[in-house]
């Protein structure tokens, strides 16, 4: 083959490619993506909560359980030493913002143990809990995979995916917050993101 003749093809392939590649990077990673959705469930006062009351804000939003004895304790500090991080860079940004924490295990955690763990992590987090029904149901509508561990004489664990959503002030979600990583990273997507 001349590769004389290739080399404007080529060139025209890098080119398009590049453009993709800046398009694809404009885009939230998650745009369109069946993530989230309507649900009620109870606050540390329990007190009804609806993920419509939330209209207009920013959110970021965690499944997990007060009893975990270690994901989901280090998850929350980086999302929220993240956030933290963030909101001082960026107040009037981070005001827009609501983190929400959703338990996956509420025949331990009521509302008081989901508002004790929250407040742990910021004051502006909220804990949330719910009956089985609800938890499954807001657990679906976030594609949130749990299931109840094997009994054991210290009690039972919680399997669960772990991710922390961003979700625009619409409730669509925008992108996987970083918090397998660094809470400089959490802190560099929300930047990134929330306008």
């Amino acid at each position: 083959m001349n590769r004389r003749a290739m080399f404007p093809f080529n060139r025209a392939i890098l080119a398009l490619s590049a453009l993709l590649v800046v398009a694809g990077c404009s885009a939230p990673p998650l745009a369109g993506a069946a993530i989230g959705g309507e649900f009620t469930l109870t606050d540390k006062n329990g007190k009804e909560v609806r993920w419509s009351q939330f209209k207009g804000s920013w959110r970021t939003i965690y499944f997990g359980f007060t009893f975990c004895p270690d994901a989901c304790p280090l998850d929350m500090k980086t999302l929220m030493t993240g956030f933290r991080q963030f909101e001082k860079k960026y107040p009037d940004r981070a005001a827009r913002v609501q983190p929400l924490f959703v338990s996956i295990d509420p025949a331990r955690d009521g509302p008081k143990q989901v508002g004790q763990f929250a407040a742990a992590f910021h004051p502006r987090l909220i804990g949330l809990t719910g009956t089985a029904e609800q938890v499954a149901a807001a657990a679906k509508a976030f594609a949130v995979y749990y299931q109840k561990g094997n009994e054991t004489a210290g009690g039972y664990l919680m399997d669960h995916s772990r991710q922390a959503y961003l979700m625009d002030p619409d409730g669509k979600p925008i992108a996987l917050l970083p918090i397998d990583q660094t809470p400089e990273a959490v802190a560099a997507e929300l930047e990134k993101w929330v306008r």
